[in-house]
């Protein structure tokens, strides 16, 4: 186990479907927070971000950083939706790293998929 845990509400993506990721930091030194990146595999669409922490995003975001003030006990749950109707199953990889001035820590990967 390292020091960064992430799991999503499912693997199995549909359109429209909220979408739920976890985050767990351990990490012992100082960080500044833990940054999500996702890529839909064989596509030019996004994922957009709609909250963190509860707290809604105003702007349509494919990207999202969450800083470790607004990190309580170091976890934080993000919530964020594909909007785009597929024609063909799609592979989406969802990357948190861990930051720390600028630089990345430690990284994890999953894969879910993107169906209708």
């Amino acid at each position: 186990m390292g020091d960064l845990e992430f799991k999503l509400n499912s693997t199995d993506i549909k359109p429209k479907s909220e979408i739920i990721g976890e985050i767990s930091v351990s990490y012992p030194g100082r960080y500044d927070g833990v940054v999500i990146n996702t890529t839909i595999l064989d596509s030019n669409e996004h994922i957009v971000y709609k909250s963190y922490n509860e707290k809604k995003i105003s702007k349509n975001v494919s990207r999202l950083f969450i800083n470790k003030d607004v990190m309580p006990q170091d976890k934080a749950e993000f919530t964020a939706l594909i909007q785009f109707e597929p024609e063909q199953e799609h592979e989406v990889k969802f990357r948190v790293s861990i930051i720390e001035q600028h630089k990345e820590i430690e990284s994890k990967i999953i894969f879910a998929k993107y169906s209708n």
